[in-house]
């Protein structure tokens, strides 16, 4: 299944464009094909392999937040069209701004009007205090709509998980595979050499609004491994890990570009031109993605440290999804 898809990713890794990388495919049956090259880091130079752990980015929106929420709204403790005053009653001091009344599908769903993005770590404080912060910061909200895909909408959601929770995320219960703040640095594929943080990082997440929020938020700060995210999103499509009900609320379309949280096939998809209408997928920026294919029964991983050893520079990570995507689905025989 991957012959055609695995050449791709090695001539990748081969010109210098990229590290190092992890391509991965199940079936619904549970039979999966895996394909590793490059390297963690290009000074410590270990070969990439299934359990390396990458961090996922932007992938902790869907394969955790959308999840996590979803959760809450089967046991009964949230829905999905409740208000973040529901949750966060903090919020209500906002006279006149309409943040109080925005729902969670609406941030789940990037039309909650909100910023695309904010400098929160340059904010400053401890972890509790800057959290507290986000509550109290006045956010510029527009109208309900318009798609703005905003970092700052799921860190919030996060905010909403950990208040009815009870609990940090960074100790919430995480299938094999997948964590945030890995113990074990080594393990990791590097990522940049943060000028913020003076470092190459490796084994801390990328992300620098999570990272001064402790490593684990919304947004980003999950790590995960080839073998860990396939094993996961098998589960997902096999309704192991939602209810049915909730599986089918995650994939219905919301708008044109997106499910709850995922991406769903529009013009220039990230998984490619040759998916089915039925796929969901979402990528990271650090060089990672998803991508289920419910209508032929397969999902796809890749994942890459392709902002190793900076993010300025020309990697061709869009090009390469697309090809490989379109690889494995002409290669499909499920």
């Amino acid at each position: 299944m991957l012959k055609k898809a695995s050449q791709i990713v090695q001539s990748a890794v081969e010109s210098g464009r990229i590290p190092g990388v992890a391509l991965g495919v199940v079936g619904l049956d549970g039979a999966s094909e895996m394909f590793c090259s490059g390297v963690k880091h290009l000074q410590k130079p270990e070969p990439i392999d299934p359990d390396t752990l990458f961090d996922l980015a932007s992938l902790t929106k869907v394969l955790f937040t959308v999840p996590q929420v979803l959760h809450l709204v089967e046991e009964g403790l949230a829905d999905l069209d409740d208000p973040l005053s529901s949750f966060l009653p903090e919020l209500a001091w906002m006279q006149g701004s309409e943040l109080p009344c925005r729902t969670l599908r609406q941030l789940l769903t990037h039309v909650a009007g909100l910023p695309a993005w904010e400098a929160i770590y340059i904010w400053g404080g401890e972890v509790h205090t800057l959290k507290h912060r986000v509550l109290q910061h006045r956010w510029e909200v527009g109208p309900v709509g318009a798609h703005v895909y905003s970092d700052i909408g799921y860190i919030l959601l996060g905010l909403v998980l950990e208040r009815v929770r009870g609990q940090d995320l960074d100790v919430f219960a995480l299938p094999e595979g997948l964590v945030f703040n890995p113990p074990n640095p080594a393990q990791c594929a590097a990522t940049e050499h943060d000028p913020w943080r003076g470092r190459v990082l490796q084994g801390e997440v990328h992300d620098e609004n999570c990272f001064a929020l402790g490593g684990a938020t919304g947004h980003a700060g999950l790590f995960g491994s080839l073998k860990g995210v396939l094993a996961y999103v098998h589960r997902l499509m096999k309704d192991e890990v939602l209810s049915p009900a909730a599986l089918a609320e995650m994939r219905c379309p919301q708008h044109a570009e997106r499910a709850l949280g995922w991406q769903i096939p529009n013009l220039a998809f990230s998984g490619g031109s040759l998916c089915s209408r039925q796929t969901l997928g979402h990528t990271g920026f650090t060089g990672t993605g998803v991508w289920m294919d419910f209508e032929r029964g397969y999902a796809w991983v890749l994942l890459t440290n392709r902002v190793h050893p900076s993010r300025h520079r020309e990697t061709g990570i869009v090009e390469l999804r697309r090809a490989v995507g379109n690889a494995i689905a002409a290669a499909w025989k499920g």
